[in-house]
């Protein structure tokens, strides 16, 4: 038997630098993976956690539509196990665009689609488009996975502070400095990780900006300025929000869109891996080529299945109606909760997150008994003393110590929350 680990030699700095580009020395690892793994830990040692931290559903709690379910089992079952092709199967790219013709009242052709195994590789693939090392990169924060793409790329990335007052949104005027030399804008709505929706009348003056820049760029011979709508959980909305798709309030910007989209969120599949972006077909054929380079292929049994699910609407009607009562229970549990504790907090209107501020704890003591001073020593206060798990909007690219953290209802049941609210007033006195 020969031991491989004998053979490796000392770790050292010095080795890893030579071993590894520069890309890779300074990639970071997820935020919202390590403090997972914290909270496994502390839960496995016995204390009661209310796990708050995942983007993700319990399919205990959130099984995938029955028809998603047969119908992929049934590709199996008809040895529809061989490679996809690169752009994903004729069938699931037509379903996408008799879906959005009907829901969103857009229309295009199924060459404008392109399926890969969930939302990022057609995520980081438009990065990878549009983007040379160096290229102004535009987001808003907090927001999800913009500055690691950023970093992948070797952007430069600009990050619009938002304000709570905004739910969180940019304004036409934070952009409006940036827009001349951004290459990428990048906007996601329902927003993770604040659960709140940008109002069709402020999405419609984003791309009325949108388009008069590429205007300008035009006569100068620019390249254009391009924008990623990430619109991943568009069938969550609550209350009065309602999603809008910029293509439909100003058509005009279609040139310049790449909108991304799956069913992990819609349809609680987040393991299936089934996503795509739409854009023009000459840039879906550079698209296509990348996802069949890095073999980002959605598997084809699921693809089967989100096909066949996507040209039901009795289907989805059933599974959405049911689901997002669901969710929008445990989110009321939140917003009633936190209204009595008299934490602040933003009225959920989308997605499966709330946003709350816990800035009330910044100087009281913690769990060393010194004042708290960071977003870091309120989170281990809270699951510690609370057992309530949450993200700080750190792990979303906004600096600074403001008290705000991500909470995700997607893996707990209501009677969790009701515990977790019980601990949480005892914990804050």
């Amino acid at each position: 038997m020969i031991s491989l680990s004998a053979h490796l030699p000392p770790a050292s700095a010095d080795f890893g630098a030579t071993a590894l580009t520069r890309t890779a020395r300074e990639m970071q690892g997820s935020l919202i993976l390590g403090i997972a793994a914290e909270v496994r830990a502390l839960a496995a040692s016995g204390l009661p956690v209310c796990n708050l931290t995942v983007g993700d559903f319990d399919p205990r709690q959130f099984p995938v539509p029955l028809e998603l379910r047969d119908a992929t089992v049934g590709a199996m079952d008809g040895f529809q196990t061989n490679y996809p092709p690169s752009e994903g199967i004729p069938e699931l790219r037509k379903a996408v665009c008799a879906w959005y013709k009907r829901e969103l009242g857009i229309e295009f052709s199924p060459d404008w689609v392109v399926v890969a195994s969930g939302a990022r590789p057609v995520m980081y693939a438009t990065y990878r488009l549009f983007l040379e090392p160096g290229d102004t990169l535009l987001f808003a924060v907090p927001s999800w996975n913009n500055g690691y793409y950023g970093q992948l790329t070797g952007a430069k990335a600009v990050a619009i502070v938002t304000r709570a007052e905004d739910d969180f949104f940019p304004t036409v005027e934070q952009l409006a400095p940036h827009l001349p030399t951004a290459r990428l804008f990048t906007l996601n709505s329902p927003l993770n990780p604040t659960g709140t929706v940008i109002p069709p009348e402020r999405l419609e003056a984003l791309a009325r900006a949108i388009v008069a820049e590429n205007t300008r760029r035009i006569g100068t011979g620019e390249k254009p300025l391009m924008w990623m709508w990430d619109q991943v959980y568009w069938r969550l909305t609550f209350g009065g929000a309602a999603h809008a798709h910029p293509a439909a309030l100003v058509p005009e910007v279609t040139p310049y869109l790449v909108t991304v989209d799956a069913i992990s969120k819609a349809f609680a599949a987040t393991g299936l891996r089934v996503g795509w972006a739409v854009l023009p077909p000459v840039l879906a054929e550079r698209m296509k080529a990348f996802i069949g380079h890095v073999g980002a292929w959605a598997p084809k049994p699921e693809q089967v299945g989100t096909a066949a699910l996507l040209d039901d609407d009795a289907a989805m009607a059933r599974f959405g109606a049911t689901f997002r009562e669901a969710l929008a229970e445990r989110l009321g549990i939140l917003d009633a909760g936190l209204t009595r504790l008299g934490i602040q907090h933003l009225v959920p209107q989308g997605a499966i997150y709330l946003s709350v501020c816990f800035d009330g704890l910044l100087g009281r003591p913690g769990m060393d008994g010194t004042a708290m001073t960071t977003n870091e020593d309120i989170r281990r206060f809270l699951l510690h003393r609370a057992g309530v798990a949450v993200v700080p909007f750190q792990a979303f690219d906004l600096a600074g110590e403001s008290g705000w953290f991500r909470m995700s209802v997607g893996a707990v049941s209501p009677a969790q929350l009701h515990d977790a609210l019980l601990r949480l007033g005892t914990a804050l006195g």
